[in-house]
């Protein structure tokens, strides 16, 4: 295992929303009660402006499996898998501070305790993760940037998944879910490129699933989900 990079990452773009709708004050009340304690030290570039290492280990305090979600929505894929895994820590990164708000009302709901939440963009992770240090990685109904010319902002992109592969061990699972035909073509084009070998490629969920609000609202509009499982080499 290597130390990640330590220089400052350079100035990049961000496109996704980091606000919505006004907050209720229930949700107001979650971010300034809560986050601090789930948030980590030492990931955002304001925090750790010379991005010196980060053992994700030592967030949880022991050696346990540490697991990431890459844009948890509103948390509750992240809620539900924290619940089923008491025994793995499960770090979700979000920059939409609507959905960050959601999912700390949510693990209060579910009394989980070993989740660590980031709310940023997964790139500051991987600038400070060492190597393989992540078990499993999961991401599900990513922004589709639909337009052709925005493809390159998609996650499934080496910008995005280099780093990914980088900080995942060898034989750890990467777990992809999209109501997008374009997107699993991306992915099958893009994914194995980044050092990963497909698991499945399928229209059935997997088994410990939990649907999400975005994949009911796909399926309420006549959008198809697809679930492709790719694994480390």
């Amino acid at each position: 295992m290597t130390d990640a990079p330590a220089s400052p990452p350079e100035r990049r773009n961000f496109y996704g929303r980091i606000r919505g709708r006004t907050l209720r004050p229930s949700q107001k009340g979650y971010l300034a009660e809560d986050l601090g304690a789930l948030c980590p030290k030492g990931l955002s570039v304001e925090d750790n402006p010379e991005r010196r290492p980060v053992d994700p280990s030592a967030i949880f305090g022991d050696d346990r499996e540490i697991w990431l979600e890459v844009g948890f929505g509103g948390g509750e894929h992240l809620v539900h898998m924290a619940a089923r895994n008491p025994q793995v820590g499960i770090i979700g990164c979000e920059p939409f501070i609507n959905g960050v708000a959601m999912l700390l009302g949510k693990i209060r709901g579910a009394g989980v305790t070993n989740v660590a939440v980031y709310p940023g963009d997964v790139r500051d992770l991987f600038d400070v993760f060492p190597d393989a240090c992540i078990a499993k990685a999961f991401l599900n109904y990513p922004d589709p940037w639909p337009k052709a010319r925005h493809h390159r902002r998609r996650f499934v992109t080496q910008d995005h998944l280099q780093p990914l592969a980088r900080v995942l061990r060898p034989g750890a699972e990467f777990r992809v879910a999209t109501d997008i035909p374009d997107y699993v073509r991306q992915t099958r084009e893009e994914v194995p490129l980044a050092g990963f070998e497909p698991v499945s490629d399928t229209g059935t969920p997997w088994d410990d699933w939990l649907s999400t609000r975005y994949e009911q609202k796909a399926l309420r509009e006549g959008r198809v989900p697809h679930y492709l499982t790719w694994r480390r080499r």
